[in-house]
């Protein structure tokens, strides 16, 4: 009995790693390859790097998509399109109360 009280404690902090900063991370992952999946043309984002436009083109084979700026068109890695700044830049702006 006494082996296995002195693990308990490192089991414990195991799990509070695991469920505090592991999982998260793994589920946030899994966020952002189902985002870069559904990507379709025309939708506005924004890259990683800052770049802001819309995608004019979609390649599975390579996943990568060219996308439009007002400097003209960029071909970019799916990954490189920030999911955060993109659903902030198309989620439509709140009414302000009075």
């Amino acid at each position: 009995m006494e082996g296995i009280g002195s693990f308990a404690p490192l089991l414990l902090m195991f799990a509070v790693v695991y469920f505090f900063m592991i999982a998260p991370q793994m589920k946030r992952a899994k966020q952002e390859k189902k985002f870069a999946a559904e990507l379709k043309r025309g939708d506005k984002v924004i890259t990683k790097s800052g770049i802001h436009g819309k995608v004019v083109e979609l390649s599975d084979k390579d996943s990568t998509c060219v996308i439009e700026t007002s400097a003209g068109k960029i071909k970019f890695e799916r990954s490189a399109v920030s999911m955060e700044m993109s659903k902030k830049l198309n989620k439509p702006a709140a009414v302000a109360k009075k």
